[in-house]
């Protein structure tokens, strides 16, 4: 009896031990993953926060890089020499993203980057099979305009934008130098680059590009909007102080309200493929002192080509559908999303913006009240989802007219 229980607690006394190192081992091993992935969030984090010291150590290594000879553009001699290119502040980093304020000459600019270093850009292949003197205009027109393809989805025939393109180009009556050829690529290979610097010719609404050096390039500085401004845009700052009252901001919310159904209609209608813009929120849109929309965050736009490439992908059901701001609908039998997007810019800006502003407890004393209700109808009708675009076309033409209609009421 004694040896059975000494036996038992022999086998208890075991089973305890392999228990007690089981679960040593694997809190150890629950630690060495927390620890890994609390360094790695350090790093991604951190990596990505936005400091003065970063940013001005990631400008200065870019003079650095100019006057080594690696890169160019018309902006480098007043950063790096001339000392015309004053830093300002960091404003934001996001996923290797680079956007800093600073004046040039005295006006305010946004510099912008998609990544840090200019030696994270893929290098202009050509220079790797030719010498330079050998590299014609003609081989970069078409390897620009190959480019433009691949990133925007462009078709090089039957539109007008990467022939605006090729017009810097064929310009050029001296060879290219290694550092512009360089440089150029670097710009070629960030999309809302070449979107805003071949639409800036033929569009109002979108952001102008001042000028580059290297990688960096710097556009107007505009103030954005935000979802937490009462008026979701800094009217006030727009207009005369003085004269500036609630009837004064509404009026003004009537303007940008037409400014963005005219951006909708030209962003549709005035280039070879319609526009799609997938992440419409008031930080993404600035207004200018005419009061004009202007679109400066555009990394989530696509032209029609290349939404449908987004689109068309695997699916189980119409959740698997949506791009952002951009919605399919799943195919159950063929498990593939459609290639056609089934709302509208139109659409998620009634949803988003005009929402806010046209609600009941918007409406002012001096306005037209059955004018004001008729006006939140429409809106909350066009925040729904259509049925078909000539509805949608009919639709737009009503919201058009009756902020037009409100707007020479207010003023009355």
């Amino acid at each position: 009896m004694r040896a059975w229980r000494s036996w038992s607690f022999r086998r208890l006394r075991g089973k305890v031990f392999r228990k007690t190192t089981l679960l040593f081992v694997l809190f150890w091993f629950a630690l060495w993953i927390l620890v890994n992935t609390l360094v790695f969030m350090h790093g991604t984090i951190f990596s990505d926060f936005c400091t003065d010291e970063k940013s001005k150590r990631i400008l200065a290594r870019v003079c650095e890089e100019y006057k080594e000879g690696t890169l160019t553009g018309d902006l480098c001699e007043d950063l790096c020499i001339n000392e015309q290119v004053v830093y300002k502040k960091c404003l934001y980093y996001e996923k290797g993203k680079k956007v800093i304020k600073a004046t040039w000459r005295g006006i305010p600019v946004i510099l912008k980057s998609k990544l840090e270093n200019f030696s994270a850009y893929e290098t202009f292949g050509l220079l790797d099979y030719q010498e330079m003197q050998d590299i014609s205009s003609m081989d970069i027109i078409f390897l620009a305009m190959l480019q433009i393809k691949n990133s925007l989805g462009l078709e090089l025939k039957n539109t007008t934008i990467p022939t605006i393109w090729a017009k810097y180009l064929q310009g050029r009556a001296e060879p290219f130098s290694q550092a512009e050829l360089a440089t150029m690529w670097s710009l070629l290979q960030q999309e809302e680059y070449m979107f805003f610097k071949m639409l800036q010719d033929l569009s109002r609404h979108v952001v102008k590009v001042m000028g580059s050096c290297g990688h960096f390039y710097a556009v107007e500085y505009l103030v954005a909007g935000h979802a937490w401004n009462q008026n979701l845009f800094a009217i006030e700052e727009l207009m005369d102080s003085l004269s500036y009252d609630r009837l004064t901001s509404r009026g003004a919310i009537h303007k940008i309200a037409l400014s963005f159904l005219d951006m909708v209609k030209h962003f549709e209608n005035d280039f070879s493929y319609l526009l799609h813009l997938c992440d419409i929120k008031p930080e993404n849109f600035a207004i200018r002192k005419d009061l004009t929309v202007v679109a400066i965050d555009v990394d989530m736009a696509f032209f029609e080509p290349k939404m449908k490439d987004i689109l068309e992908q695997n699916c189980t059901n119409d959740a698997d559908c949506n791009f952002f701001d951009c919605y399919s609908t799943c195919n159950v039998k063929t498990r593939r999303c459609g290639a056609k997007r089934i709302n509208s810019n139109l659409q998620v800006i009634c949803d988003k913006i005009f929402r806010h502003w046209f609600s009941p407890s918007l409406i002012d004393a001096k306005a037209n009240l059955p004018l004001q209700v008729q006006l939140q109808q429409a809106v909350q009708r066009c925040a729904e989802p259509l049925d078909s675009d000539q509805e949608q076309k009919r639709l737009f033409s009503e919201l058009y007219k009756l902020l037009q209609t409100s707007e020479r009421q207010l003023h009355e």
